[in-house]
């Protein structure tokens, strides 16, 4: 799985669809092996993105979680702790 996927779910605020469809476009990427489909191919591609992100909206909504829900800027703020300490992220 790609590293840079952020998690969607059991979140605060909670996931806007446009992340839901950002997710599901790198996905279907992934999974094609492309960032930019043919002219023959963009209607699967897309018609891909659209199920998967109707899917994984589906998901999230049915899925049931007990605690809190993590703070998106804590996680945010760790993540680019981690990178910095790896030497891959060097903004500030």
């Amino acid at each position: 799985m790609c590293r840079n996927i952020k998690v969607l779910a059991h979140v605060e605020p909670p996931a806007t669809e446009a992340e839901i469809h950002d997710a599901a476009l790198q996905f279907v990427r992934k999974i094609a092996g492309t960032t930019k489909p043919s002219r023959t191919n963009q209607a699967a591609f897309d018609k891909a993105v659209t199920e998967i992100a109707t899917s994984a909206s589906r998901l999230r909504a049915s899925v049931e979680s007990r605690g809190q829900p993590r703070n998106r800027e804590e996680v945010a703020r760790k993540a680019r702790e981690r990178a910095a300490r790896a030497g891959r992220y060097d903004r500030t």
